[in-house]
């Protein structure tokens, strides 16, 4: 199951939200080793953990075991204000694109760099069903070049929007990811699952996962 919390209702969610932010720690400072300022010693969080950012919670038995954030591309998100040199285009922008950031895996449940597992296609294909329920088709995502490739192949249409760039111990590309039905049956496929994966929380459930961007 994955959950979706606005970061209006992170309080409301603490244990879940906690959970969420030492699997980043885990995940971006330990292992790898990126050059973030922390305030804590086991947990990871930013200046774009605001009430605008969107939590997708992988779960199992009671653990977050897998997380993405997503972030409103006409406010600051990381690409335009961190990460500006990887984009050699004009930013897209917009209320009905989003960015697509801190994806993470617990070490316990991938799959090799190569190959996505239960955790990983669950967190892709609720980005999915998250983004079609709110009138979101388009994301931005700076991921590894090889993944530029994979995601063609499950149904993604990807625009890169500069040239790979070695950011810590990993190669990135940044990249417009667009979407649709047939991208969600295609990444369904792929996992031999066709039943939803996606439970919005909080605000996000009392209106079927709109927010106010999307609106």
């Amino acid at each position: 199951m994955m959950y979706i919390i606005s970061g209006k209702d992170t309080n409301n969610y603490k244990s879940l939200m906690d959970q969420a932010f030492e699997l980043r720690h885990k995940v971006f400072i330990d292992e790898l080793r990126w050059d973030i300022a922390v305030e804590s010693k086991n947990i990871e969080m930013d200046q774009f953990d605001t009430d605008d950012a969107i939590h997708h919670l992988s779960v199992r038995d009671g653990r977050v075991v897998g997380y993405q954030r997503m972030l409103p591309t006409d406010k600051p998100h990381l690409l335009a204000d961190i990460f500006p040199q990887l984009c050699m285009v004009d930013f897209p922008r917009g209320p009905d694109i989003y960015e697509l950031t801190r994806y993470c895996v617990d070490r316990s449940h991938r799959q090799s760099r190569r190959e996505v597992g239960s955790v990983g296609s669950e967190l892709m294909v609720g980005f999915i069903e998250w983004g079609l329920a709110s009138g979101i088709r388009k994301v931005i995502i700076e991921f590894e070049t090889i993944w530029v490739l994979r995601a063609l192949q499950l149904g993604f249409f990807v625009q890169p929007l500069g040239l790979e760039t070695q950011i810590g111990n990993q190669k990135i590309v940044a990249s417009l990811v667009n979407f649709d039905e047939a991208t969600l049956k295609s990444v369904r496929r792929y996992r031999g699952i066709d039943e939803p994966v996606v439970q919005f929380l909080g605000s996000l459930a009392e209106t079927g996962g709109f927010h106010e961007a999307a609106l």
